[in-house]
């Protein structure tokens, strides 16, 4: 495995009126509008932790909006990893942990075995993108398994990341059962197949698709100013 890709392959409102998943719609910037840069992640990826702050430095500043987006590495009912495995263990030897202390991200493989399947997790994210808090909730749901060895395939635990990060628990946990949330991550994920999208982090910035960390802050950077269109509405 590369070392910069972790895999390849109150009551709730209903979705906000006019609120739908995003579509492959390539549209010219027009003056002042900011830069889409999209990062599809999957919470059980330690490279999306690791690749979250250069990512959050690049947009820094700029006129441009980070948009987390869901991948499932491993969809049920396909197995998800077991950290007692020899697969987790040496990869996190050979690339998770030297990586991490040369960016100085604390981290550590979570404990929790089998890994949680994350599409819970995910439904939960389009539940927050309404409320304007899916950046809070995924950085806080990655931190949560990576940090907090915490299963954030439990709706238990997901309320209280939830409840962390200013979104109502209760709200969240009726959110997770929505037809209309579980759609629209599943138009998502359609989308994300139709770009090409095969592993996790990939940053899209304009025409420019990205696979890895992407820890180059200036490459980034220099990305979102010479950007001319946002391939995704």
């Amino acid at each position: 495995m590369n070392a910069n890709i972790a895999a390849r392959r109150e009551a709730p409102r209903s979705p906000a009126a006019g609120a739908r998943a995003l579509r492959y719609e390539p549209r010219r910037l027009e003056a002042g509008q900011a830069v889409n840069v999209y990062v599809w992640t999957d919470y059980v990826c330690p490279f999306c932790l690791l690749g979250e702050g250069a990512v959050k430095q690049a947009v820094a500043g700029l006129h441009a909006r980070l948009i987390w987006m869901p991948f499932e590495l491993r969809p049920f009912p396909e197995p998800t990893l077991r950290p007692e495995d020899d697969y987790l263990t040496r990869t996190w030897a050979a690339s998770v942990y030297p990586a991490a202390q040369r960016l100085g991200v604390p981290i550590r493989l979570p404990t929790i075995s089998p890994q949680p399947y994350t599409r819970t997790a995910f439904i939960g994210m389009q539940y927050a993108r309404d409320e304007g808090l899916a950046n809070a909730y995924t950085e806080a749901v990655l931190r949560a398994f990576f940090q907090r060895n915490l299963d954030v395939g439990d709706v238990a635990v997901l309320k209280r990341i939830a409840s962390e990060v200013g979104l109502d628990a209760t709200a969240l946990e009726v959110a997770l059962s929505s037809p209309a949330y579980a759609r629209r991550h599943d138009d998502e994920l359609s989308l994300a197949h139709r770009i090409g999208i095969q592993a996790v982090p990939t940053t899209l910035i304009g025409k420019r698709l990205v696979q890895g960390m992407g820890t180059d802050v200036e490459g980034l950077k220099d990305a979102i100013l010479t950007a001319d269109v946002n391939l995704l509405n």
